[in-house]
């Protein structure tokens, strides 16, 4: 299952930015959506998958260490600790080491409680790599596919393996033909894509690598087929002309809203069965 915690382009009453949780354990981007969750909820994850380094996709992390740091202790000390494991492209965790974790922002959790034990455990991923989460109690294995991104920084997407087929999240990307290279052929049962911008700020849009409804019209001419495609992203009150503007463009596909809370129910691919 996957569950939307923030999908919003910036903060309101109600609108949190980018977060997923896919299961209860593995976080898909960490933005202030990830603060709906529970205590609990909060000690349950073991991995974060992060696109980028910008703000609205990573600011919860660092409070999620210092939130969930003695739970995943057990009453057992700094060496009994599970660490937090952080997947990103390499420009991305080093961004998140110069300016996040450099003890002047926040601690670094990278090292703490102990340099053999910290709570945070950075791991490099690439375009093109499948990443593979094991199974756990119930949880069959998770399979993720990392997709590229066209951003105004080093950027990813995420596929993420269902029976239905893939739930494609390509986040923050402009114009992104490589992307669709990648999903031609592939069976695509939901695909979040961002629109930030109405087509009346498509030139701020275009320079800060981001889709309009014109632009993202365009990219779904590349894409196979009809598929559900979800919009998130836009600004906090934008959300109704940007979706109007878009459904005016596109009649194939069956275009929403991604919401907050909304869940997709559909079971991950369990390999142990095949």
């Amino acid at each position: 299952m996957i569950r939307v915690l923030g999908c919003s382009g910036s903060i309101a009453a109600r609108c949190h930015t980018t977060s997923f949780l896919l299961d209860d354990d593995i976080l898909i981007d960490a933005g202030t959506g990830v603060g709906e969750l529970r205590l609990d909820e909060l000690a349950r994850i073991n991995h974060i998958l992060i696109s980028h380094s910008h703000l609205d996709h990573i600011l919860s992390i660092p409070l999620l260490a210092d939130s969930v740091i003695k739970l995943r202790m057990g009453g057992g000390g700094p060496t009994a600790l599970q660490p937090v494991h952080v997947h990103a492209l390499p420009e991305t965790l080093q961004a998140l080491r110069d300016h996040l974790f450099n003890g002047v922002i926040w601690p670094d959790f990278t090292r703490l409680p102990s340099v053999q034990h910290p709570i945070l455990v950075f791991h490099e991923l690439a375009v093109g790599d499948v990443l593979s989460f094991p199974a756990r109690g119930a949880l069959p294995e998770r399979v993720v596919h990392v997709l590229p991104a066209a951003h105004t920084v080093p950027a990813v997407g995420f596929g993420v393996e269902t029976p239905l087929g893939w739930w494609v999240f390509t986040g923050d990307t402009g114009p992104n033909p490589e992307l669709w290279d990648v999903l031609a052929g592939q069976k695509i049962a939901q695909l979040v894509i961002e629109t930030a911008f109405g087509d009346e700020e498509a030139y701020l849009a275009e320079i800060s690598g981001h889709l309009s409804p014109q632009t993202l019209a365009q990219e779904l001419l590349l894409l196979d087929g009809e598929v559900s495609v979800y919009i998130t992203h836009p600004k906090p009150g934008e959300v109704p002309a940007v979706l109007s503007q878009i459904r005016a463009l596109d009649t194939r596909h069956v275009i929403e809203p991604l919401r907050e809370g909304q869940r997709f129910h559909s079971p991950v691919v369990d390999r142990r069965q095949m």
